[in-house]
């Protein structure tokens, strides 16, 4: 379930109807190419090439081999095509191969790039990532071969290379009618990822939300102890060698308990991140034994290739390929292009009996934690003072707090969204939350290294201000035991306020101006999967009984207003 939730699958979609369609179907000699699009959710769209024996007994069913793929551009024709040497080659060795495209690459074309260049933060409350489709996909793509009679569905394979060895992974660690997974420079590790600032070289379908603090092996160790031969180059600057031998200690010392150590394999090839003879023959060779108890060298993988340099060399022309073959033919129903705004949903919780609020409360707030505030602890521990401004608010991390210019009875905290240098003097104590003024980072989009690599450690960068202000809270009730709390924050800084309080009870107000009205809204800060819980109206009405004052913040005031005329507290 973890898992499932990390990818923004759980609860797992219903499987609708595929409404799988062959377009048409090429008589290549001694194998056909069916073009074949079906639906892994009503309007996504998945494009692919079926490729099939020629000659087969009556009746017959064959292993069968879902092909994932990595990113190489086609256009028009979808990235299924520059691996069809892959597909042809298990046709004409007794397999069924489906070709499927990838989401961004595909003849309907999506984005993999939301937080890598494309500024969609809100992907990350929303919970939503690339990496969840190109899993889907690949279950229903199961789905479909499962259907199909002329398929052994005892026997099913997936492989891929680059994003589609990360697809591999995906999809075998999900479903466990994989029998064989072969992924291809798709995995490296969090040293690698974050440490080593490997991020930088790959798109989100890469990556989960780690909400629940895996270590990275875990996904591949879901595997286990079905056959697994994780194959990788010693000079691949995105999967490095490092990363490759930690991963794969620890997946033959795990498949080792399972008395099952035959059934893993590394391979390293020499040379760059790319397909070359060596593993294709290797992966070939691994399915056959398995498949078709034949260890037998292969020696014929190079009939056939596609060349990234000559384009002449595919042996099917990629247009050849299209499933669709005039723009005319493309769905209008397809959702492709926007399904990052409907795969996840906005969770809408239903408003309580007033006899059941708290249990509402409690319920909502504990998935909250769970899914987005996993790695805070029950209580933020206060903040220490460290020296002039600064506070330490927790280790490694230090923030600027500034005193307030008048003395005043009442305690409150200012959340600033701009250098203290900058802020006006006040009546307040005023908090400058890391990545703000004196702690900022540099940013370059693409990209952008901090935000991404927080969310592969189940963090955001929002959710460790909502921290420094936890843990600034603690500090100044420490010093002044007597006096309830207040926040003040006015635009993005005015949510962290929020779900601040949600987590803290203590805090007994709240004075907000310019508040976005959804997480959605492009200011909003990013919290990991909170729209999958609750969104910011909902956030409010679970601060009752808690004064809170709203100021210049329409959509906000109009959305709280139309919940809480239903809802059963002041």
């Amino acid at each position: 379930q973890e898992y499932y939730e990390m990818l923004g699958l759980w609860p797992l979609p219903d499987r609708t109807p595929l409404h799988a369609t062959v377009t048409r179907t090429l008589d290549r000699g001694d194998y056909f190419v069916e073009m074949i699009h079906f639906q892994s959710r009503p309007g996504l769209y998945v494009t692919g090439n079926l490729y099939r024996p020629a000659q087969t007994e009556p009746g017959a069913k064959l292993p069968a081999v879902l092909y994932v793929c990595g990113h190489s551009g086609r256009g028009r024709s979808g990235n299924k095509t520059a691996f069809q040497s892959h597909g042809i080659w298990f046709a004409r060795h007794g397999y069924i191969c489906l070709v499927i495209d990838t989401l961004q690459l595909g003849e309907l074309a999506g984005v993999h790039h939301g937080t890598y260049r494309e500024e969609r933060w809100w992907w990350l409350s929303r919970g939503y990532t690339p990496a969840g489709v190109e899993c889907w996909n690949g279950v229903r793509a199961l789905d479909y071969l499962q259907s199909r009679p002329d398929v052994d569905s005892s026997r099913l394979a997936v492989t891929g290379i680059s994003g589609g060895g990360a697809a591999t992974f995906w999809i075998a660690a999900a479903d466990e009618r994989v029998q064989i997974a072969a992924p291809v420079s798709g995995m490296a590790d969090l040293v690698s990822y974050v440490s080593n600032r490997v991020i930088n070289g790959h798109c989100d379908c890469m990556f989960l939300y780690n909400a629940h603090q895996w270590h990275w092996t875990r996904i591949a160790a879901l595997v286990a102890p079905r056959p697994l031969s994780f194959v990788n180059s010693d000079l691949d600057p995105i999967f490095p060698m490092d990363a490759n031998e930690r991963v794969i200690n620890h997946l033959e010392r795990l498949y080792s308990l399972f008395g099952a150590s035959d059934r893993v394999d590394a391979v390293v090839s020499v040379g760059g991140h790319a397909y070359r003879q060596d593993i294709r023959q290797a992966v070939a060779r691994f399915v056959n034994t398995h498949f078709q108890h034949d260890p037998r060298p292969v020696s014929d993988t190079e009939v056939d290739l596609v060349s990234d340099q000559n384009p002449q060399s595919h042996p099917i022309p990629p247009e050849n390929l299209r499933v669709f073959p005039k723009d005319s033919d493309i769905p209008v129903d397809a959702l492709n292009g926007r399904i990052d705004q409907h795969f996840v949903p906005i969770a809408q919780p239903n408003l309580p009996a007033r006899e059941n609020l708290d249990a509402w409360k409690n319920t909502l707030l504990a998935k909250l934690r769970s899914l987005t505030f996993h790695h805070f602890p029950n209580q933020i521990p206060a903040a220490q003072p460290a020296s002039g401004l600064w506070i330490g608010t927790e280790p490694g991390i230090r923030v600027r707090l500034r005193s307030p210019a008048t003395p005043t009875d009442a305690l409150v905290l200012k959340i600033s969204n701009v250098p203290l240098e900058d802020a006006a003097p006040a009546s307040a104590y005023v908090l400058e939350p890391r990545g703000v003024g004196a702690t900022r980072w540099t940013r370059k989009n693409p990209p952008n290294y901090v935000e991404r690599s927080h969310y592969l450690l189940g963090r955001t960068v929002d959710s460790g201000r909502i921290w420094d202000i936890l843990a600034t809270a603690a500090l100044l009730r420490a010093r002044h035991p007597d006096r309830p709390l207040a926040l003040e924050a006015e635009g993005p800084a005015a949510v962290l306020a929020i779900y601040a309080a949600l987590l803290d009870p203590q805090i007994s107000t709240l004075k907000l101006q310019h508040v976005p009205g959804s997480l959605m809204h492009e200011k909003a800060p990013q919290l990991l999967n909170a729209l999958r819980v609750f969104d910011l109206p909902h956030a409010l009405l679970l601060l009752t009984p808690r004064p809170v004052t709203l100021a210049e913040s329409p959509a906000l005031q109009n959305a709280a207003a139309k919940l809480s005329n239903n809802f059963p507290a002041p």
